[in-house]
């Protein structure tokens, strides 16, 4: 069984013209951990015109008992 969670890049515009990365990702990795699911990959769901990653998909799964 899979469970996804819906993530978005923070727009903060460096120096560099770059993204910055919400921590809010950590939090939900961690809560999903506490609740038994394993981490396993991101899905890009939306990208800038640069190929810029702006929207992703964290992929868990768990094992049916």
């Amino acid at each position: 069984m899979y469970e996804y969670f819906h993530v978005k890049v923070a727009a903060n515009a460096s120096i560099l013209g770059g993204f910055s990365l919400d921590p809010e990702y950590r939090n939900i990795i961690d809560r999903a951990a506490e609740e038994g699911w394993r981490y396993v990959g991101f899905l890009p769901v939306s990208q800038s015109v640069n190929g810029a990653i702006l929207e992703y998909d964290l992929i868990f799964e768990q094992e049916k008992a």
